[in-house]
């Protein structure tokens, strides 16, 4: 199933619907620090913000720090971020079998996860990139702002074959997305960020930025606009001139007994 399966569209496969009552979907346990929930909320901001969806415009959900059910049986990943493509949020997410991402409601795995390494206890090279494989989780992205576990501060994954490979650019084909790193300000905070661009490393814009952007094209516009009106007027202003030029001159001819026309 490529696209959302609804419960009576699962019940009518005869695909068993665990019961999730008793499962956790939210734990208010608080993130890590600021710069981590800064950059989880910055990856889906700039998808729903610039993209009608990546891969051509397919439909896609963005969640930041949202619980990732395979099963009901053994406790969820929590990736950071997480976006998968064809699929649509159900109607009402407020619904207990909608809070998190169930892969039997979906259908599918997520195609893209992003772990923001804080410290070394996530298991974010560890258990977490075999447990992400064992999803069929295409692309697993690392980020490592403060090389907490090597000297790189961004990896990113390909599946091929049940495991991970680290690709050496950071272009994602299967789903249209690349990944740079960017330094900037977002929301105030001024720091390297991991951002999404499209394959020649061009940046996705925030809403913000986005909106800016808007703003200023609308202001060119109306510039534009503006400076049509008056080079309108400046030819008016000469065409005025050069008719009363002319009927001076003719005045002129006509006072020394000269017609115009002739």
């Amino acid at each position: 199933m490529t696209q959302q399966a609804t419960q009576t569209e699962v019940q009518e496969l005869e695909i068993p619907v665990p019961d999730v009552s008793q499962l956790v979907t939210e734990d208010d346990t608080p993130v890590d620090n600021i710069f981590s929930e800064r950059q989880m909320r910055l990856l889906p901001d700039v998808l729903y913000a610039s993209l009608k969806g990546p891969g051509d415009g397919r439909p896609f959900i963005a969640l930041a720090d949202v619980a990732l059910y395979y099963t009901a049986s053994v406790p969820p990943f929590v990736p950071d971020v997480l976006v998968s493509l064809d699929v649509q949020l159900p109607e009402n997410v407020m619904k207990k079998e909608h809070r998190s991402y169930f892969m039997w409601l979906y259908g599918k795995p997520p195609d893209v996860v992003v772990e923001i390494v804080s410290n070394r206890e996530g298991g974010e090279l560890g258990n977490k990139l075999r447990g992400y494989a064992r999803l069929g989780i295409t692309y697993y992205i690392v980020y490592d702002p403060e090389l907490h576990l090597s000297k790189q501060s961004l990896k990113v994954h390909e599946l091929r074959g049940g495991r991970y490979v680290e690709l050496q650019d950071y272009w994602l084909e299967a789903v249209g997305l690349g990944v740079t790193l960017w330094q900037g300000e977002y929301e105030g905070l001024t720091a390297e960020w991991l951002r999404w661009c499209d394959i020649d490393g061009e940046l996705y814009a925030t809403g913000v930025e986005a909106a800016n952007e808007a703003q200023a094209q609308a202001t060119q516009e109306r510039q534009r606009a503006e400076e049509g009106w008056q080079r309108v007027e400046q030819e008016r202003e000469r065409a005025e001139q050069e008719r009363e030029r002319s009927e001076r001159l003719a005045a002129q001819l006509r006072a020394l007994g000269i017609e115009p026309e002739a």
